[in-house]
């Protein structure tokens, strides 16, 4: 599905269209269940496909409107997050971190396999991220050079979100920081990492696939990327404090249970619930200069923070 297709759409046609657009994608980027090793190919399609919100393709194809990213990259862009993300998610689950038993309604990998098994669906789906990222089949209509530069830039970013600089930093400070008391400030850097550094490269992967951003142009999309991550990590504070397990597809009240700082247990519902509510202002503000063009970006941080689930 092409972003430009989709914008006559209502924002719920044009999500709903987006979201079966990437389940056709990763199926086709996934490894087939007839390539060997067929258990472990079965367990990264468990547990990347139907499934999830799609929070961070849905980003990478509003920002792709602003742009006119060419429909390959876009689609190369919001698989190789989706993976990066999912693959997060399974070693997140897994009993030398979270010990959770439920993602996105069903059991999680190491329950519905092992603990091996799970440990190398990661593994395995951080590295497909990058393959996927990187290849070059399916854009030959493009501009061979200008493609190239964009695709290894995009790489770059995508490795940076991804490392210790961030996802993977953000989820050790986490770790560490169970039973501690943070201050405001140390639990928005952790969260700028362990979720935003995500859900800012869908922004600007999404962008930067279409051509070279100037200097104002990175800078207002840093800024919504910046809200739209924090808003993000706070509404899922408030839903796992106020919603139930069914509701979320995952276990509910597990911060409080394994004594982790959020944004609740620091400000409390209420402020949390504002401090929400004051992001997704500074995001639809830092959109400001893209007029109209930008409507997909400001519904999806509508989206992120009227969410109940």
């Amino acid at each position: 599905m092409s972003a430009r297709l989709g914008a006559s759409l209502s924002f719920l046609d044009w999500m709903q269209g987006v979201q079966t657009a990437m389940e056709q994608v990763l199926d086709r980027f996934l490894p087939t269940l007839t390539q060997v090793p067929a258990k472990l190919h079965e367990a990264m399609r468990y547990t990347a496909l139907d499934g999830g919100k799609r929070v961070r393709p849905l980003l990478v194809f509003a920002a792709g409107d602003l742009f006119d990213t060419p429909l390959p990259l876009l689609e190369r862009a919001a698989a190789a997050l989706e993976m990066i993300h999912v693959y997060s998610l399974v070693h997140d689950d897994m009993p030398c971190m979270d010990d959770d038993a439920l993602r996105r309604g069903k059991p999680t990998v190491h329950v519905k396999y092992d603990e091996a098994t799970a440990l190398l669906v990661g593994d395995a789906l951080q590295a497909q991220a990058f393959a996927v990222m990187s290849d070059a089949v399916g854009l030959s209509e493009l501009d061979a050079v200008a493609t190239m530069q964009r695709q290894l830039g995009m790489v770059q970013l995508l490795a940076q979100a991804a490392g210790s600089a961030g996802m993977c930093g953000g989820q050790a400070i986490d770790l560490a920081s169970v039973g501690m008391t943070l201050s405001l400030a140390e639990l928005e850097q952790m969260h700028r990492l362990k979720t935003g550094a995500l859900l800012r490269a869908s922004v600007m992967l999404g962008a930067m696939g279409g051509k070279t951003l100037t200097a104002a142009e990175s800078a207002a999309l840093d800024e919504y990327a910046g809200a739209v991550g924090l808003a993000f990590q706070v509404v899922d504070d408030i839903l796992d404090a106020t919603a139930d397990s069914a509701t979320l597809g995952k276990t509910a009240g597990k911060d409080a249970a394994d004594n982790k700082p959020t944004y609740v247990s620091i400000l409390g519902l209420g402020e949390s619930q504002a401090l929400a509510e004051k992001l997704r202002g500074n995001a639809h503000q830092a959109l400001a200069p893209f007029g109209d063009k930008a409507r997909r970006l400001r519904e999806l941080a509508d989206l992120i923070v009227q969410r109940k689930a």
